[in-house]
């Protein structure tokens, strides 16, 4: 299977762009805690990287809130289930790895739901930047922190940075990945 990929600029940075013929491939951050294999990856021009760079582009202009593009990720069935229900989760608003869990009728896989959201390799199109802790600190995110922040922002799901933490905590909390 090939994959076409392409390096797309956005206000986060170059961001890689990869496809099969079959949906959209990943998306990685120039400081992903870790890359995909490149073997079998044809760099160049695909129709549905086209597609995406547009959607992308309309996104951080603030013009779009949803992607609409078949998409291939390759993970075990349950991070599939995971990363799907993340397009669940609405622009603008945030969800907890607990709640996420509970929404997969999975109470108690908490931790779980969080190692599959953090292996996530379609950040921003499976809006896993809507994931927080339990007590509203932001956690983990391979694109990195500042990038999550920014994200949440944008859909004007995190206060200004003074503002404390999600919940109006005056001192709010950004932790490590988690």
């Amino acid at each position: 299977m090939t994959i076409h990929f392409r390096r797309i600029d956005s206000p986060l940075g170059p961001l890689t762009v990869s496809a099969t013929d079959h949906g959209l491939f990943a998306l990685e951050f120039p400081q992903d805690a870790w890359f995909l294999p490149r073997e079998g990856w044809r760099e160049g021009d695909h129709p549905l990287l086209r597609r995406a760079r547009g959607q992308l582009d309309e996104y951080f202009a603030g013009a779009r809130r949803s992607f609409d593009l078949p998409l291939a990720p390759r993970g075990t069935p349950f991070q599939r289930q995971v990363w799907f229900a993340l397009a669940d989760v609405p622009y603008g608003q945030t969800t907890s790895y607990a709640q996420l869990a509970a929404r997969l009728g999975r109470p108690t896989a908490a931790r779980a739901v969080g190692a599959a959201n953090g292996r996530n390799p379609l950040g921003i199109v499976l809006p896993c930047h809507r994931v927080i802790g339990a007590n509203g600190a932001l956690t983990g995110f391979s694109g990195g922190l500042a990038a999550k922040q920014f994200l949440l922002r944008l859909e004007g799901a995190l206060p200004a940075a003074d503002a404390g933490d999600l919940f109006g905590n005056a001192a709010g909390a950004i932790r490590g990945r988690g």
